[in-house]
C-alpha cells in the first residue's frame, strides 16, 4: 500500500486513509457552508456553523496538499486562492465584527470559497463517478462546462441573495438553526429587533 510521509509534521498516512479524512472533511465544509450560506440568506448569523465551516475549509485545502503531485494541479491552484480568501473572512468576521464594509467582505468571501469547494467537488464527481467519466473524460466537454457554469450560475444568485440580505446583528445558535420547528429563524428576528 502506498504511504505519504509528512517528514516536517512527523506522521505517516496510506493514501486511503487520508483520502478518507480528506473526503470527510470536505464533506463537512460543504454542508456546514450550505447552512451557513442558509443563515446568510436568512438574514441571520450563524455562529457555531460559521466556526465549522471555516476550519473544516481550511483543512480541507491544506490536507489537499498531502497528496503526492509532481506539478500544481488546478485543484492545487484552487486550494492556494481558498487558503488566500479565508483569513480575510477570518478577519472580517472575528476581528473586524463584520463592521462597516467587513460585512460585505465576509459574505462574498463567504460564497467564494463554498464555491470553490464545490468546484472541486465537481471536478471529483466527473473524475470518480463511471457515467460523468464517459461524459466528460477530459472535463472540457460540454456536460462538464455546463455542470460548472450553472454551479457558478447558482452560487452568483446565492452571494446577491446573501449580501442583500444579511445583518450580523441578527444572531442565532447552532441549535436554533438545526431545530426542525418552523419558526425559529423568525423568532429569533423578533429578538433581536
Amino acid at each position: 500500500m502506498p504511504t505519504i510521509t509528512s517528514t516536517g509534521v512527523g506522521m505517516t498516512l496510506d493514501i486511503t486513509t487520508l483520502t478518507l479524512v480528506h473526503t470527510v472533511i470536505s464533506i463537512v465544509a460543504i454542508a456546514a457552508g450550505l447552512v451557513v450560506v442558509g443563515g446568510l440568506i436568512a438574514g441571520v448569523r450563524i455562529d457555531g456553523w460559521t466556526g465549522i465551516f471555516l476550519v473544516t475549509t481550511a483543512l480541507t485545502s491544506i490536507t489537499g496538499f498531502f497528496f503526492p503531485f509532481t506539478r500544481l494541479l488546478a485543484s492545487h491552484w484552487v486550494g492556494i486562492i481558498s487558503l488566500i480568501i479565508l483569513p480575510i473572512v477570518i478577519a472580517a468576521r472575528y476581528w473586524k465584527h463584520l463592521a462597516g464594509v467587513w460585512r460585505g467582505i465576509y459574505v462574498v468571501g463567504t460564497i467564494l470559497v463554498l464555491y470553490l469547494n464545490f468546484f472541486i467537488l465537481n471536478v471529483q464527481l466527473f473524475r470518480r463517478i463511471p457515467a460523468l467519466l464517459v461524459a466528460a473524460p477530459k472535463q472540457t466537454e460540454p456536460p462538464f462546462v455546463l455542470t460548472q457554469l450553472l454551479v457558478l450560475a447558482l452560487f452568483a444568485w446565492l452571494g446577491f441573495a446573501a449580501f442583500r440580505r444579511f445583518r450580523p446583528e441578527v444572531v442565532v445558535t447552532a441549535k436554533q438553526a438545526t431545530a426542525p420547528a418552523a419558526g425559529v429563524l423568525g423568532e429569533s428576528r423578533g429578538r433581536a429587533s
